[in-house]
């Protein structure tokens, strides 16, 4: 019969000597590359006390982003919730009403906007999709939680803080 490659190796089919049988050198190779690897630097890190850095293309938590008077950017166009292929993103729109120009930008504004968490593949197509910059993915991990209602974020929940506004803590 003929060769389809030329990757066949002939086996050694010598009988075996009594070290080999006794498995000595096996044993002794083994120990050799134990050894070995206890000089040489660890793989792991120790997360609580070392945090390892993140890609640059990390993409972590949603932040819904104000412009530089504090007022929402977010105009509920709905071109996040479009995008989003997992249909993580519900918002609903609402109009400005007289003596809340300083909240929001436009005439129009995301009364109701959550995010539901357990959905999201966090691929940054909202991110790209948005028009006016309102929002995007943080390096922030997402935190853990134990029911489901904790990973439905809402508008409240994803707001960055009022930069005029201060802290009565």
């Amino acid at each position: 019969m003929q060769k389809l490659t030329n990757r066949a190796v002939q086996i050694d089919r010598s009988p075996m000597t009594f070290a080999e049988r006794a498995y000595l050198p096996a044993i002794a190779k083994g120990l050799g590359t134990t050894l070995s690897h206890i000089f040489k630097k660890k793989a792991t890190v120790s997360y609580p006390e070392v945090k390892r850095p993140f890609s640059p293309v990390f993409r972590g938590l949603h932040v819904l982003n104000r412009d530089e008077n504090g007022a929402e950017r977010c105009t509920a166009c709905g071109l996040c919730a479009l995008a989003c292929p997992a249909e993580a993103i519900t918002m609903e729109a609402a109009e400005r009403k007289p003596g809340e120009e300083k909240l929001y930008r436009e005439e129009k504004y995301a009364a109701k906007y959550e995010i539901n968490m357990l959905r999201c593949i966090f691929c940054g197509y909202c991110e790209e999709a948005c028009p006016k910059d309102a929002v995007y993915l943080s390096e922030t991990v997402m935190p853990s939680n134990y029911d489901r209602a904790g990973f439905i974020y809402k508008k409240e929940d994803l707001l960055i803080p009022h930069p005029h506004k201060k802290d009565a803590k």
